[in-house]
């Protein structure tokens, strides 16, 4: 992607040179941020870990995330940092490297927090580029830029089971280079997104609710999509944590099979999330909210109760159906809050980052106590909290 490329793109219609580029970064973020959950068996060794320190890397990850994301997001609302992208990827990067030479588990704990410091000032200003370039179909625009991230969560394992077990975690330093690569694209990102600051101001003034419903029924809507983020996020972090665990105590699978295993399922997510935008675009958001939350309820309960190959079908079924869900509640909550995209973004995918995080501490410390076979028998029931969807508002895109 050049920046010539990049600067020919029209605001006036979809520019997918933009989007594709800005799906690219969140490709080469979200494949770094992926490979300390894909390395949790070597640091399990390496460090002699137990699972509930393990949900806590996961935490100080997700946690430092969720809580700067829509601080970050309504901060450059009113005032843009076209420059903040590459910034939040270099956080990253030193994240990574202390992972990679981290000599004690406080060393751990601190890459962790660093990348999620990156991940943190990369979402809110990457999801406003997305719809900034979206000309209108903000779904599709919403979808491509978050499958570049599914497609990256995805490659982790794929990365960990074929360049980082057979090195060791010495080797997670070469990811250096992706992170320096996406740098020089971000930054050629934040000189377009500077061109277009005339279309940002235009948008400060808009209304900070939707025109045709109260304060009231915004906050409604808004507590029920977050309560929906909640139990798909914690329901994600007993697979994307613990799928491997998972796999490695019932079926008594090889590492590198369990890593291939989770690797499908993060693939299936990325499907689901490139079909789940321009779907909601056509027959509306709340819709593919009512069916991804909702369709994996049959799935879900029998998945702790199958064999094998059933488990690995019901989990890719699961993977497709759910990830389906986030690019509508996110535009769906950017349509309830006009004007307020980054503070939106920030929110629910901070939201998202701190009930994985949480997700994953709890669920490790109820592992510890029980077993991963409980944790999942639990965690199967989530997904029924999607029936609040019925309390979401029916609304247009006044775009």
């Amino acid at each position: 992607m050049t920046e010539a490329v990049i600067s020919r793109s029209k605001s006036s219609a979809t520019a997918f040179s933009v989007l594709g580029a800005i799906s690219v970064c969140h490709l080469l973020n979200d494949m770094m941020q992926s490979l300390l959950t894909a390395i949790y068996p070597i640091l399990k060794g390496g460090f002699d870990l137990s699972f509930g320190q393990i949900g806590l890397l996961s935490l100080t990850y997700q946690i430092t995330a969720s809580l700067l994301q829509p601080v970050i997001g309504l901060y450059t609302d009113r005032r843009p940092q076209p420059y903040s992208l590459p910034f939040g990827m270099g956080s990253t990067l030193v994240g990574l490297m202390i992972l990679a030479f981290a000599p004690n588990y406080m060393a751990l704990l601190l890459g962790a927090m660093l990348m999620g410091v990156g991940s943190s000032v990369f979402h809110p200003e990457a999801s406003r580029i997305a719809r900034l370039a979206s000309g209108g179909a903000h779904g599709l625009a919403q979808s491509l830029f978050q499958v570049g991230g599914n497609v990256g969560s995805a490659l982790g394992p794929l990365l960990a089971a074929f360049f980082i077990l057979p090195r060791g975690q010495s080797s997670l330093a070469w990811f250096a280079i992706a992170a320096l690569g996406g740098m020089s694209i971000l930054t050629a990102l934040g000189r377009w997104y500077q061109i277009h600051a005339s279309t940002r101001t235009a948008k400060r003034v808009m209304p900070v609710r939707h025109a045709t419903l109260s304060r009231r029924q915004v906050g409604i809507a808004v507590a029920v999509l977050l309560t929906l983020v909640f139990s798909k996020y914690f329901y994600l972090a007993s697979i994307t944590n613990y799928y491997i665990f998972y796999l490695l105590d019932r079926f008594q699978l090889t590492e590198r099979t369990a890593q291939l295993c989770l690797f499908v399922f993060l693939a299936a997510t990325a499907v689901g999330t490139i079909a789940g935008g321009p779907i909601g675009d056509r027959i509306g958001r709340k819709t593919v909210i009512w069916v991804s939350i909702l369709g994996i309820v049959p799935f879900a309960l029998a998945l702790p109760y199958v064999g094998l190959t059933t488990t690995i079908i019901l989990s890719t079924i699961i993977g497709v159906v759910i990830a389906s869900a986030f690019s509508a509640i996110v535009v769906y909550a950017q349509e309830l809050m006009p004007g307020r995209v980054g503070m939106v973004s920030g929110l629910f995918f901070g939201f998202a980052f701190g009930m994985g995080g949480i997700g994953a501490g709890v669920l490790g410390e109820l592992a510890d106590l029980t077993s991963i076979e409980f944790v999942y028998r639990v965690c199967s029931f989530l997904p029924l909290l999607g029936l609040l969807t019925v309390l979401l508002p029916n609304i247009e895109s006044e775009d």
